[in-house]
């Protein structure tokens, strides 16, 4: 029997929730008029989460949720929450079909091939800098991965979120490396969901397609360097 939308949107509201409590956040689930800034009144986000100077303003979506009159309010959301210093947009996606998804990492772009489309990408960045993002994206992901494999890691499900807060508690990525994955998580979600950011630069898809290089050569750093 099928898990009517609502109720997947809710589990994973309440497991981010949990995720973001356990690094020190303070969390606002469905917040109140009173606990909104003024620029969010008109709204009424899933949940805001906050730590010192730093404000998330989260929606859960499913695509069977997502229709013309959603997509412009989340759309308005984005915009008005980036013209904001200190505070990001982040549009997270679940699906019944997202649940059953969990491919081996065999299955997964390997390193030679990772390496031939990062030259693709950055190929794309002068021009096309959104699916210069996106491709180098995905191979990130491919990347981290094959990093969880090499070291031997149990993973529950292979979503981005979970995949780069699995690899940062192992001590697998750094704590700079993990910063800089989990500002460009919401830039990808809004692009590859058909949102407008103005946030993306030049330099931020050069810097994702670095890291991936880097992490690349982590394959090959034997035990002693851990």
């Amino acid at each position: 029997m099928a898990i009517p939308t609502a109720n997947l949107e809710r589990e994973r509201l309440l497991k981010l929730a949990e995720e973001y409590r356990q690094k020190g956040y303070e969390v606002f689930f469905h917040p109140n008029l009173e606990d909104l800034p003024d620029f969010l009144k008109t709204y009424r986000p899933d949940m805001i989460v906050r730590r010192g100077e730093e404000n998330v303003v989260i929606e859960v979506k499913s695509r069977s949720s997502l229709n013309s009159s959603s997509n412009q309010y989340l759309g308005n959301l984005a915009q008005a929450v980036e013209r904001h210093p200190g505070w990001r947009f982040e549009l997270v996606m679940t699906n019944p079909e997202d649940t059953a998804y969990s491919p081996k990492a065999e299955g997964s772009l390997q390193e030679d091939e990772i390496e031939s489309h990062l030259q693709v990408a950055r190929q794309l960045t002068t021009q096309h800098p959104e699916s210069a993002l996106l491709s180098s994206w995905s191979l990130v992901e491919a990347t981290l991965r094959l990093l969880a494999q090499k070291e031997e890691l149990s993973l529950e499900r292979f979503d981005p979120r979970y995949l780069i807060n699995q690899l940062a508690t192992e001590g697998v990525i750094s704590k700079s490396e993990y910063q800089l994955l989990m500002n460009l998580l919401p830039l990808r979600n809004s692009i590859a969901h058909g949102f407008k950011t103005t946030e993306l630069t030049q330099n931020s898809v050069y810097e994702l397609i670095e890291l991936t290089e880097q992490l690349l050569r982590a394959l090959h750093t034997g035990d002693e360097a851990g």
